[in-house]
């Protein structure tokens, strides 16, 4: 069973999908549940209910109040086919707070440095926002690129991390 909780931030709802182990599936800037789980990969998508996330929240929380390291402890789980993507994820958790880099930093950190196209797909297919950072990943120009929640939402995390 996985739980989902919504909570406040200063973009709007912050939404968390979390499995009973505290991994957190999913995560978005958004209210609806059924939009997140599209985003959970078959092979980890249970039924889903409200319910206490656990540590997640009050990590969130304290990233929001400025903490900006309170989420890197956070376990996710996230699953995909393609070898590339999944080890692009793990190194996408390592870009530090107030420090982005481009596609193609991201595509060289990676360890495929040729490979800009499929390190812009890891992050249009992340599933688990704030947590992943894919907002940290910027075009090669230095322009915001595009954010499934919105660039007014990259744009706050990003000024959020910055100020800190």
């Amino acid at each position: 069973m996985l739980l989902h909780s919504t909570l406040d931030s200063p973009v709007g709802p912050f939404t968390v999908v979390v499995a009973q182990s505290g991994a957190v599936r999913a995560a978005g800037f958004t209210t609806d549940v059924a939009e997140l789980l599209k985003l959970v990969h078959p092979v980890l998508l249970e039924p889903a209910r409200p319910g206490d996330p656990g540590d997640v929240g009050p990590a969130v929380r304290a990233y929001l109040g400025g903490d900006l390291t309170a989420i890197d402890a956070i376990a996710v789980e996230q699953h995909t086919a393609g070898e590339f993507m999944a080890h692009a994820w793990r190194v996408m958790r390592d870009i530090k707070p107030g420090a982005p880099v481009t596609y193609t930093g991201f595509a060289e950190l990676s360890g495929r440095p040729a490979a800009i196209r499929a390190a812009a797909a890891a992050c249009a297919r992340n599933p688990v926002a704030l947590f992943t950072p894919c907002h940290r990943v910027l075009r090669t120009d230095g322009s915001l690129g595009g954010y499934r929640w919105g660039l007014h939402v990259k744009e706050w995390l990003l000024r959020h991390e910055s100020a800190a």
